[in-house]
């Protein structure tokens, strides 16, 4: 009897041993090939560090993508996004590194369609009815002439990386109210400006869904840290001029890198 059950023992182990052999190896997380598109919020214009390669682009090591590239499994990053680009010089120039192959695409753009640099013009320079009317500018054309062009600029996305996963990062609101040390500045101007963001976030947002892409809306992540609060993580008025109101260094690594991380892990 005591032969036997180690008899039946041994078997059992022998069983459990040939179980665990030939269990399925669980795979590693496929490397990402990830492509970044868009305008200056995407290249990293506001960190104040750009890549020599970048040139005019102003590409910044400290931008969400090449943060969030920096700390995922990446096979290839095609850092494609420049400042200044509106949707048609996305169409033109940043989608040749897209193909099948590419599994994780991320675009920042719409605000310069928009004429985003020229509202913050007029409404720091102008007065509060001057700043009013930019802006009701601005979302006039991001109401009626926006919508076109994002649905071209989404779907060539879509016929050149097929098998992408889409992810549309929203613009912040710019400004918090209160005391701030810029002159004339009012809260009145400040309050139209992030009135503006929120149409333009709006716009984008209703597009993305449309073409079945990820919308990852920044704006609670940048909530308390826009220009005139006492801890801002997007510039005001700045020399060199192109740095003003974008993000700076804490922006994307406190806002945007975390977004991003919400909606991909």
């Amino acid at each position: 009897m005591r032969h036997l059950r180690h008899i039946v023992g041994a078997a059992a182990a022998v069983a459990a041993a040939s179980t665990v052999l030939a269990a399925p190896a669980f795979a590693a997380p496929a490397a990402e090939n990830y492509a970044a598109l868009g305008d200056s919020y995407a290249s990293g214009v506001g960190t104040r560090e750009y890549t020599d390669d970048s040139g005019d682009c102003l590409r910044s090591p400290k931008a969400y993508a090449q943060l969030w590239a920096d700390s995922h499994e990446v096979s290839n990053f095609a850092f494609e996004a420049c400042s200044g680009a509106v949707t048609d010089d996305v169409n033109a120039d940043q989608l040749d590194q897209l193909s099948a192959d590419t599994t994780l695409v991320t675009i920042s753009i719409g605000g310069n369609d928009i004429g985003f640099s020229s509202v913050i013009q007029d409404c720091l320079l102008g007065n509060d009815s001057g700043c009013d009317s930019a802006v009701s500018k601005g979302e006039e054309r991001a109401r009626n002439e926006l919508p076109a062009k994002l649905d071209t600029t989404y779907a060539n996305i879509r016929e050149a990386a097929p098998n992408a996963k889409v992810v549309v990062l929203g613009y912040p609101r710019l400004t918090e109210q209160g005391d701030c040390g810029i002159p004339f500045f009012s809260n009145a101007k400040r309050q139209r400006i992030n009135d503006g963001a929120d149409v333009l976030t709006e716009v984008i947002s209703d597009r993305a869904d449309a073409a079945g892409f990820t919308f990852a809306d920044a704006r609670d992540a940048f909530a308390g840290h826009g220009v005139c609060s006492s801890d801002e993580w997007i510039n005001g008025p700045s020399n060199p001029l192109v740095e003003s109101f974008h993000p700076d260094v804490d922006g994307h690594a406190k806002a945007y890198l975390p977004v991003l991380n919400a909606v991909t892990g």
